[in-house]
């Protein structure tokens, strides 16, 4: 028993230019995000305008992170010798080059990009300590991050190794003969399971809302614990991993679950930080 998955990655063309699902989940993801951290604004008495200069960063900071992430982690040896590819949305076939979107993004990139956009945006705009924002920002961070993970599948990429579990995918766009792990539908589970647990917290247990520093741990402890554990069962994403104990992913997760670990501690041992609005 396997689930044969063939579906296309593209919805539409217009002639050079492919749509696809990957940058249509991208793009709802943020919508939806801006949408949830408005309203989370203007439920505790925010100014609800940060919200729209906050995404500005954010976007910016999420592809630009991402993209230098897959870059320098990832993919170097290759774009070393083709610096043109790293900032335009094309990639080279047999007819030449195409735009086709963005080939590769790492998500711990765009987690260091979001935190130093986070910080320059506190400093500038809500003159507030770098943690206050990042507790309200992860909670819809978490959907958007099952959002790419739809993407993910939807282009037949970062999925597991062999599995005989009824569940296994046939990813025949990738000519794949045998049943291999869906992991990307389990970073998905993982990621909204993460999204329902810190809207929990943010909305019925105030007392854990504003300690300092609380969301935030839970976050990179349900995001990237998750990643790690998955990881196990993940293909290798380039061949300079074969042989390694612990794959990149996992490598690069191990510092946001320890900074989960101490956030979480310092969160529960510090008086609450509330702020109300003049």
């Amino acid at each position: 028993m396997a689930i044969h998955w063939n579906v296309s990655p593209e919805i539409f063309n217009i002639g050079p230019i492919s749509i696809r699902w990957y940058g249509m989940m991208f793009a709802l993801g943020f919508l939806f995000g801006f949408y949830i951290l408005t309203r989370m604004f203007i439920y505790e008495g925010s100014k609800p305008e940060w919200v729209e200069t906050l995404f500005v960063y954010v976007i910016i900071a999420t592809i630009v992170g991402a993209r230098l992430g897959h870059v320098f982690f990832y993919g170097w040896e290759y774009y070393s010798t083709h610096l043109i590819e790293i900032f335009l949305p094309i990639a080279k076939g047999d007819t030449g080059y195409k735009f086709v979107g963005f080939q590769g993004l790492a998500s711990h990139g765009g987690a260091f990009g979001i935190i130093l956009a986070v910080w320059l945006f506190s400093k500038r705009v809500t003159k507030r300590p770098l943690l206050w924002t990042l507790d309200r920002l992860v909670v819809p961070v978490a959907l958007v991050g099952a959002m790419i993970r739809t993407g993910n599948l939807f282009n037949s990429e970062i999925y597991g190794v062999a599995t005989n579990l009824p569940w296994g995918f046939i990813f025949e766009r990738n000519h794949e003969t045998v049943p291999k792990h869906p992991t990307a539908i389990y970073e998905i589970i993982c990621y909204l399971i993460s999204f329902g647990i810190l809207m929990y917290f943010y909305y019925k247990k105030k007392n854990l809302k504003d300690r300092t520093g609380f969301l935030t741990g839970v976050f990179f402890i349900g995001i990237f614990l998750t990643r790690f554990l998955i990881e196990f069962v993940k293909e290798n994403q380039e061949t300079f991993e074969a042989g390694m104990a612990l794959n990149m992913g996992q490598i690069l997760s191990i510092p946001f679950v320890l900074a989960g670990i101490f956030l979480i501690y310092y969160s529960l041992t510090h008086p609450p930080l509330i702020y109300k609005e003049k």
